[in-house]
């Protein structure tokens, strides 16, 4: 009898609309989807004009995984009020809320970076974003949801992002093959959403464009983050945000005793804060999780 073969499971596509629940789904079957056409030519063409200077002004990789003709630039909070949009995007927290919401009392913003593949690049290795916490993490539990919002047309021959369909459920000692692997081509303005233990990787660009994409990140409240949210965007910086942004990154409680600090200024010995107040903001309303679960030693 001759070898049968699984068929190779397809990225699922969705339109700009799409309901939360379908994307949970297919992120839990097949462990990546994109979102087509999400944001407006407008909202493109600012966030162009905030990040175009930041590319010019950067350069390329250090090794072969970061991409030595690739410009990574962080803190883009920091840096593009454009981008705060992309991390508060409505569809993107109710799925994040609800795939990541077993796993942890709430999600906050792992990393934000721009990713511009320039010409002559070459693939990157294929890998999960979870190895970040090296393999501490138990499998059952997943600790990340990605996203790789497309600034540029995202194409088979300028990097489109590869992902390895289902790959989230392979034993970790599996490999794939070329035939497992297809890229998340998909028109500037969509997003690829996919989850920390999925295969996936930046693609050779063999055009002479450069394919730039923003990737937002994000992780359970109690992981420390990839990127240092407080040092990316201390108080000084995090106060201008919204209160949903500033809480989004880590300035609020997380878990139950996660997150508090005391004033190095401040004379009152052994008096504490909720993160909040750092960056000016009301105490959540779910503070009560934070402070009814301390038991006085």
């Amino acid at each position: 009898m001759p070898e049968t073969t699984m068929p190779q499971l397809a990225i699922p596509r969705f339109t700009g609309h799409a309901d939360p629940a379908d994307v949970v789904t297919a992120l839990r079957t097949v462990g990546a989807c994109i979102i087509e056409n999400r944001l407006s030519a407008e909202k493109l063409d600012a966030l162009r004009a905030d990040l175009d200077p930041l590319i010019g002004s950067s350069s390329g990789g250090h090794d072969d995984f970061h991409g030595f003709e690739t410009t990574r630039i962080g803190a883009l909070l920091a840096h593009s009020a454009e981008v705060h949009e992309l991390a508060t995007d409505p569809l993107v927290l109710d799925v994040g809320s609800e795939f990541l919401g077993e796993w942890c009392h709430r999600m906050q913003l792992m990393l934000t970076q721009v990713i511009a593949i320039g010409p002559s690049e070459t693939d990157q290795s294929l890998h999960r974003d979870r190895l970040a916490w090296g393999g501490f993490i138990p499998a059952e539990i997943e600790p990340q949801l990605n996203t790789m919002w497309a600034i540029s047309d995202f194409t088979a021959d300028n990097g489109a992002t590869r992902i390895v369909p289902g790959s989230a459920d392979w034993d970790p000692e599996r490999r794939a093959t070329p035939d497992d692997v297809l890229q998340a081509t998909m028109p500037a303005g969509s997003v690829l959403i996919f989850t920390g233990s999925v295969l996936h990787s930046g693609a050779a660009n063999e055009s002479t464009g450069v394919r730039v994409g923003v990737n937002i990140d994000y992780c359970l409240d109690w992981l420390r983050q990839e990127e240092n949210q407080y040092l990316s965007c201390p108080p000084e910086v995090a106060s201008a945000f919204s209160p949903e942004l500033a809480s989004l990154i880590g300035y609020t409680g997380g878990g139950f005793v996660l997150g508090y600090w005391s004033d190095p200024h401040d004379p009152t010995e052994g008096k504490t804060r909720q993160a909040e107040v750092a960056v000016g903001n009301q105490v959540a309303d779910d503070v009560s999780v934070f402070t009814d679960a301390v038991t006085p030693a």
